[in-house]
């Protein structure tokens, strides 16, 4: 009978029990799929005593990751407890340097140190896997690598952080604003120890960095990723973007142009009657466009015991079948170190701003968008109190850098009465 491959698991919080799970429950049906039987060996995590729901009475334990990762009778490390640095980094790089290969959600780790991770596996003959650490059960990451293959990607776009997805959709469905529903976000435990990680768009932002990297075949650099976080829409934007057929989703966007890698995270409207404009709650989808395959859209739970156990199988599954890939796709010795770029496609913008009651306000705006070369498509002023009016514009197609100029000369108006907020409306 062929050898069984060995895990040992560091991190038993929700991703780290469903892969044990898994292992234990599903076991005659991993061994028939994988021609060889997948057991786990040792365990690691900082609770001993902890009840976490599963029998880990016939493992190892652990209480270093390190010494888990260099263990004679572990063949694929696989590394679940978070982190950009710290121990996380560190028994990877150990098992690493062990000869192990690795299997990981860990989309922080990668985004800030994924070049070098990757160097170190491909040259110590070691596989690096992550099909977890981007949008949970989703299978991008196989269908990047794998079944586009034969495509030049055009266009990487989707939604990304369901917690984010999870607010904004709640705030058109209720009618409650966005304090609120963060709050309710926080109770049902889906916002991240550091919220701003969720809702600032840092989240959503690695595994965009982690995307680009193996559709464009360039080194991972989430320094160049533009992130805007989802704190400063409103529920009258909500409102607004229903009424002129839109909604609003904290969208990631890549594309390698000329001018470079253009890399952005940022809510933005798109229509309504897309496929991402229907996505609701805390499911997470990836738009894929190729120069053969045109436009793919995958669609399912970003995070959550099951599903994210489910990515890290699938990579247990293609060690345990002898698939040995680049981490990115192709050696890490070939990724371009790509120039970044910032979005310059044309596109319209949504403008909310509030002015002062004053004559000749709505003129003054106008003029200084003319000036930056910037034309209304339209334009609507709503119901006031007696010293403040919030107006809607909506423009043409303009570049960003136009619409920021515009931004910082209206600033400068005495007839601004708060700062404007705008969000780009996005083809889908």
């Amino acid at each position: 009978m062929t050898d069984p491959l060995r895990l040992g698991i560091a991190g038993l919080g929700t991703v780290g029990t469903g892969v044990v799970k898994i292992v234990r429950q599903k076991a005659e049906l991993l061994a028939a799929r994988a021609g060889r039987p997948v057991a786990i060996t040792a365990v690691s995590a900082r609770t001993r005593d902890k009840d976490r729901g599963v029998n880990l009475s016939d493992y190892a334990w652990e209480d270093d990751p390190v010494a888990l990762a260099t263990r004679d009778d572990v063949d694929v490390f696989v590394e679940l407890m978070g982190g950009s640095d710290g121990p996380a980094k560190a028994a990877t790089e150990a098992a690493i340097a062990a000869g192990k290969d690795v299997v990981t959600a860990n989309k922080a780790m990668l985004a800030h140190h994924g070049q070098a991770l990757a160097k170190a596996a491909e040259s110590a003959g070691s596989v690096l896997r992550f099909e977890a650490a981007v949008a949970g059960g989703i299978p991008v990451i196989k269908a990047l690598t794998e079944g586009l293959a034969g495509n030049d990607i055009t266009r990487v776009m989707g939604v990304m952080n369901g917690t984010c997805n999870y607010i904004l959709t709640r705030m058109q469905a209720t009618g409650q604003g966005y304090n609120a529903l963060f709050e309710e976000a926080d109770k049902l435990g889906y916002l991240e120890a550091d919220p701003n990680l969720d809702v600032g768009g840092i989240d959503a932002g690695h595994k965009l960095a982690l995307l680009s990297s193996i559709a464009f075949g360039t080194q991972v650099n989430f320094d160049a990723v533009e992130l805007e976080g989802i704190q400063s829409v409103t529920l009258e934007d909500i409102s607004h973007a229903a009424d002129m057929g839109y909604r609003i989703k904290l969208l990631g966007v890549a594309q390698l142009t000329g001018r470079g890698l253009e890399q952005r995270m940022s809510p933005c409207l798109v229509p309504a009657s897309s496929p991402l404009g229907q996505l609701e709650g805390g499911t997470n989808m990836v738009v894929l466009e190729g120069d053969m395959v045109e436009q793919i859209v995958l669609r399912g739970p970003g995070a959550g015991e099951g599903p994210t156990a489910s990515a890290v199988m699938a990579d247990v599954m293609d060690i345990a079948r002898g698939i040995r890939l680049s981490t990115f796709g192709q050696p890490a010795t070939e990724l371009q170190q790509a120039k970044p770029a910032r979005a310059a496609t044309p596109a319209p913008y949504y403008l909310r701003m509030s002015l002062e009651d004053k004559p000749g306000a709505l003129a003054k705006v106008a003029t200084v968008l003319g000036e930056a070369g910037i034309s209304i498509n339209r334009m609507r002023q709503y119901r006031h109190d007696d010293t403040t009016a919030p107006v809607l514009i909506v423009t043409h197609k303009t570049t960003r850098t136009a619409l920021d100029g515009a931004l910082d000369a209206m600033t400068k108006l005495d007839v601004i009465a708060s700062a404007p907020v705008a969000l780009r409306i996005e083809t889908v």
